[in-house]
């Protein structure tokens, strides 16, 4: 392994006098070594540190290296040889090289293209609580990739990807609540999942919640708060929202519609970017 860049001082010992200083062995580069390269630019540098560390078996070392071959960041850009370390990384129980073997195996990038390997490689890492992986293996479950196609299956993994926080699993589980898929029909479930999905941006979300408002399907009928929903989807890119909420701000007073906009002004003011446009 290359010596660090972090030396140790030298040091003298004082015995009658002065005596030469003996220099202590060069402390090895860490992986907060390649990571401090990382941030200042010079992704050669980390690159080198993290291969050091990578042969030596640290797995988040491997994890960093095949992040850097498979966006081409000081190396030159290779999936084949992101996938060697994804897979070394995940072998020791990595979560992300886990869940970034699964994508490559899905995606055939690196790897032959093979959706039961992806899927075995999403199961494990969503044993480890991995969102993504969560979320991923409840659409392999819902589309039939990779495993018999299963809804029931399915939305156990979205409610398990929604408890960490996966907004579009929470999307997901309005869609399978209102459909019926995996669970008993349940159109008040589903707006509950919609909103939990809407108020973190998701725009498919607003678009459907803005829909169940209009309508008054699974909550009371509400013009005003289906316009302000609708105009939040249509603003994060929604190409239907637009034509509803024409129609639904034919049904306001011009107070009432003065009221709606000034609700969605404030909730865009402070959602952040929008999801899932």
């Amino acid at each position: 392994m290359r010596t660090g860049r972090v030396m140790r001082a030298w040091c003298a010992a004082l015995v009658l006098g002065s005596m030469l200083a003996v220099p202590h062995p060069a402390l090895a580069d860490t992986i907060e070594d390649g990571l401090r390269h990382y941030k200042a630019g010079d992704h050669a540098a980390a690159a080198e540190i993290f291969r050091d560390l990578a042969r030596d078996g640290s797995a988040r070392a491997q994890y960093n290296l095949a992040v850097l071959y498979d966006h081409g960041r000081g190396v030159e850009q290779s999936t084949v040889e992101a996938v060697r370390w994804y897979r070394a990384a995940a072998e020791q129980g990595n979560a992300e090289a886990q869940y970034n073997l699964a994508v490559s195996y899905a995606d055939g990038e690196g790897v032959a293209q093979d959706n039961e390997a992806a899927v075995r490689w999403y199961r494990t890492a969503a044993a480890q609580g991995h969102p993504r992986a969560r979320y991923n293996l409840a659409v392999a479950y819902t589309d039939g990739r990779g495993v018999p196609q299963d809804d029931t299956k399915a939305v156990e993994w979205f409610r398990a990807a929604a408890e960490e926080g996966h907004v579009s699993a929470h999307f997901n589980l309005g869609v399978m609540h209102g459909e019926g898929r995996g669970v008993p029909q349940d159109d008040a479930e589903a707006v509950r999942w919609f909103r939990a999905a809407a108020d973190q941006g998701h725009v498919y979300a607003q678009y459907n919640l803005g829909v169940r408002y209009a309508t008054g399907k699974g909550v009371v009928q509400d013009n005003v708060t289906a316009h302000v929903w609708t105009t939040l989807a249509m603003r994060g890119g929604d190409l239907k929202a637009r034509r509803n909420l024409e129609i639904i701000a034919a049904r306001l007073s011009d107070s009432e519609l003065d009221a709606a906009r000034k609700r969605a002004d404030a909730l865009w003011a402070g959602q952040g970017e929008p999801l899932e446009r």
